[in-house]
């Protein structure tokens, strides 16, 4: 097969099919978030069976009290194990059975958690029974991620851009219900059905689009010319590409077994280090000090729409058109030094929002009190924060031989994770600071 003879990617179909797998692994869990105040309302102290408060509003039990930031605990920490395993371990077992395995696990997680919402049950349980939910989603969405992004490293670098566009667009979602919501003045069980149900329709369509993965040529040609181990038949093709192509070289090395680990780690260190400072910094702003921040309009539709719209839906919105731009512009490039430079000023946004209008505070005075210094912040934010970390999640696979690109997807998948960890152990520090 020569390089005229290359498939296309008829109609997109590969990258849609990475676009509905990117939205259906962070989808359920932006949903789950989104659902927080049902879960807090269900543990309140005084409540009848359908979950209402009867007691006086700011009494707030222990459960309720904690439920964040134990949310938080349960989330991150088995993320980042199950990252690191899958680092591992991904090429010990089946591609398919990590996936589709992982996304049926969590479908039936959230098919549990929607059947009880109709179920009464005392805080406890049901804050016991929340806590194992949110270890397994997270247990198994890592080892998703993981595969996922490792995937998408057998293919051209642009296959990345689609993966990060589906998660942006999960957030985005996600954000615009909770504002349909409020809108509406839907109930908090049947918001909250509604979110679930629909997660688990998600997830059915990236089971499916991920079964339809293996009959597309294009996707069937990378996968062949990515092989550890290439077999006689394509030997002779990778020849007849030589001699076709003279331009086009097959490396000793692509014929090798895969590098270790650590080997592969040294090629794509600074892509990876770079991905864990953009979330570190992002999770240890966004949400927790972000959220606080007060308007100052005191009165009207704005006080209770301007976190919902200001922090969340322009976050999300603006995340994603950072994500998506990897389609069209890929600058600085892959080995360029302005890339990390760039990661890293993106801590002066932690300053800035400290000096917003966040509410209370103890330690420092309000610098950026209107409300507009406030969204320009967020716009560039969540922007750089979606376009820097595409572009670091595309580049990584692609500093290493083809053979070893899927090991160096699932790397950087767990530096992803460990930034997110990081971040969220850093937001308790920042917040405390303010």
């Amino acid at each position: 097969m020569t390089a005229i003879n290359t498939p296309r990617d008829r109609y997109n179909l590969v990258w849609i099919i990475f676009f509905i797998m990117g939205l259906g692994t962070l989808l359920p869990w932006n949903f789950f978030i989104t659902a927080t105040k049902y879960f807090t309302n269900r543990l309140k102290v005084n409540q009848t069976g359908n979950g209402t408060e009867q007691g006086a509003e700011d009494s707030r039990s222990i459960l309720e009290a904690n439920f964040s930031s134990t949310m938080t605990l349960c989330a991150m920490v088995p993320l980042l194990i199950f990252t690191c395993l899958n680092s591992f371990i991904h090429q010990k077992i089946p591609q398919k059975l990590r996936i589709v395995g992982s996304l049926l696990v969590i479908f039936g997680v959230f098919m549990i958690t929607a059947m009880l919402v109709k179920v009464d049950m005392a805080p406890l349980p049901f804050f016991s029974i929340t806590m194992i939910k949110i270890v397994c989603i997270n247990s198994f969405g890592a080892v998703l991620q993981g595969s996922l992004f490792g995937l998408a490293g057998l293919l051209p670098a642009s296959y990345t851009t689609p993966i990060m566009s589906g998660q942006g667009l999960a957030g985005t979602f996600a954000a615009v219900s909770m504002i349909c919501a409020i809108a509406t003045g839907s109930d908090l069980k049947d918001s909250a059905f509604g979110y679930f149900i629909t997660a688990c329709v998600v997830i059915l369509m990236a089971v499916a689009s991920y079964l339809a993965l293996p009959r597309l040529e294009f996707f069937q040609y990378y996968l062949e010319c990515n092989r550890a181990k290439p077999t006689s038949d394509e030997e002779n093709k990778m020849d007849l590409l030589k001699k076709e192509n003279p331009g086009v070289t097959s490396t000793d090395e692509e014929s090798r077994p895969v590098a270790p680990v650590f080997n592969i780690f040294k090629q794509i260190w600074v892509m990876a280090l770079s991905v864990c400072f953009i979330f570190a910094i992002t999770i240890g702003t966004f949400p927790t000090v972000t959220v606080e921040v007060r308007s100052i309009v005191k009165k009207g539709l704005w006080v209770e729409y301007f976190i919902p719209v200001s922090c969340f839906l322009i976050f999300n919105v603006m995340d994603w058109a950072g994500r998506s731009l990897t389609a069209l512009c890929m600058w600085p490039g892959k080995d360029s030094k302005m890339l990390p430079i760039l990661v890293v000023l993106r801590v002066v946004f932690v300053p800035l929002f400290m000096l917003c209008n966040v509410q209370p505070r103890t330690y420092t005075s309000v610098v950026f009190e209107h409300d507009a210094w406030y969204i320009v912040f967020m716009i560039l934010f969540a922007f750089s924060n979606g376009y820097l970390a595409s572009l670091c999640m595309c580049y990584g696979p692609k500093k290493v031989p083809p053979h070893e690109s899927e090991t160096a997807g699932a790397i950087m998948a767990f530096f992803l994770s460990l930034g997110l960890a990081l971040g969220a152990a850093l937001s308790f520090a920042i917040r405390a600071l303010v």
